[in-house]
């Protein structure tokens, strides 16, 4: 019988190939994107430290009241003006950006695009 790998493991085949290549430091941290079926969330890494310096998802008490569906490209839209507003406030300006084995596409590419107009640089 042929078994067929669930996406979510090809998922996290692609991510450690990338993770690889990017790496967070002090000077240029890794945001990193996951999402889920329900929910989006971003995350600004120092992998140095191993330390979680800024958080940001659709569960945000600020997200979740403007919307309802924390699945779409607006809620992904407004977790990355929120993690860029809170890395800027941490004094993090520029960062490694980390899509988690997921396609540059829809909701990762709304919350990148975001978090760029919002004043990170990567």
């Amino acid at each position: 019988m042929i078994t067929k790998a669930s996406k979510n493991d090809l998922r996290k085949k692609r991510h450690l190939r990338v993770r690889t290549k990017v790496f967070g430091t002090a000077e240029r941290p890794r945001l990193n994107v996951f999402r889920s079926l329900n929910n989006i969330y971003a995350q600004i890494i120092n992998d140095d430290s191993g330390v979680t310096l800024v958080a940001a998802s659709s569960l945000d008490k600020d997200v979740k009241e403007k919307f309802a569906n924390g699945g779409n490209k607006e809620t992904a839209k407004a977790v990355g003006e929120l993690v860029a507003k809170k890395a800027i406030e941490a004094g993090i300006k520029q960062v490694v950006f980390d899509r988690g084995g997921y396609i540059y596409h829809g909701r990762v590419m709304e919350l990148a695009s975001a978090a760029r107009e919002a004043g990170l640089e990567f």
